[in-house]
């Protein structure tokens, strides 16, 4: 019996997270957003808990927590998923779209974590982030989310550090070109699809489910010595960058 936490599960990746989780035996699902409306339609189809709560709110991790431990009965995985991008460049930014951007990437990360902590070491759990192929390579137009993700992942392997002699397992899933709501003003062309996909090696757009196997993974039992890592879903996009900048074909 897997009990998991997914946040942003009302669309795109986390969605996708929650109904990977939910085929497994004896699951039992808190989804958790903003998107009231949207949550609790996938909610109800997947038959797991709905937390509407706003995650930039300073008491949101504690929410969340206590919900888990009341509806779930404890706690075996957290995935901290939610997220936004603001596309602007930073001599752009106005300093709330740079503090809501760490708010919901960053701050909330680290205080779900925190206040999951307890429910964690009881179970000896696991927690995954979705971070993004940004947190290594400059973004434009989007440096604040691509900075907030490079803190994201240190942030995990620094949970890693410290609790993994409680047993507990953190990983971050970097994904690279993925179809969602998010990227949706982009990839629902089929030229601009086309003509992303053509520079990646496996000359295509991820969809969510593809990074929802790798989340589902890292928190199995088949990742039990895994802990500490960013694992980039990218299609080989991480491979290509030099190739490109160089006016090369990738492999």
């Amino acid at each position: 019996m897997v009990r998991a936490v997914i946040t942003g599960a009302a669309s795109g990746i986390g969605a996708a997270t929650a109904r990977r989780l939910a085929g497994a035996d004896g699951a039992r699902l808190m989804l958790v957003d903003r998107a009231d409306e949207q949550l609790r339609r996938v909610a109800g189809e997947l038959g797991a808990e709905a937390l509407t709560v706003d995650l930039t709110m300073p008491d949101a991790g504690e929410q969340v927590a206590a919900a888990a431990g009341e509806r779930l009965g404890g706690l075996d995985l957290l995935v901290s998923n939610a997220g936004v991008a603001i596309s602007a460049p930073l001599s752009e930014l106005s300093l709330e779209e740079w503090d809501l951007t760490y708010a919901l990437n960053v701050r909330a990360a680290w205080l779900l974590a925190k206040a999951a902590y307890p429910l964690l070491r009881e179970a000896r759990g696991s927690l995954v982030v979705t971070a993004s192929i940004a947190a290594r390579e400059p973004a434009a137009p989007v440096g604040a989310y691509a900075s907030s993700k490079a803190a994201v992942v240190m942030l995990v392997r620094q949970l890693a550090y410290e609790w993994g002699p409680d047993g507990i397992r953190c990983n971050c899933v970097s994904p690279g070109t993925t179809h969602t709501g998010m990227t949706d003003g982009t990839y629902s062309d089929p030229a601009r699809r086309s003509e992303r996909a053509s520079h990646l090696p496996l000359r295509r757009i991820a969809e969510p489910d593809e990074v929802a196997a790798v989340i589902a993974f890292l928190a199995s039992p088949d990742a039990s010595y895994v802990t500490g890592i960013d694992l980039l879903v990218d299609g080989g996009l991480g491979t290509s960058l030099l190739p490109a900048i160089r006016g090369l074909s990738p492999p």
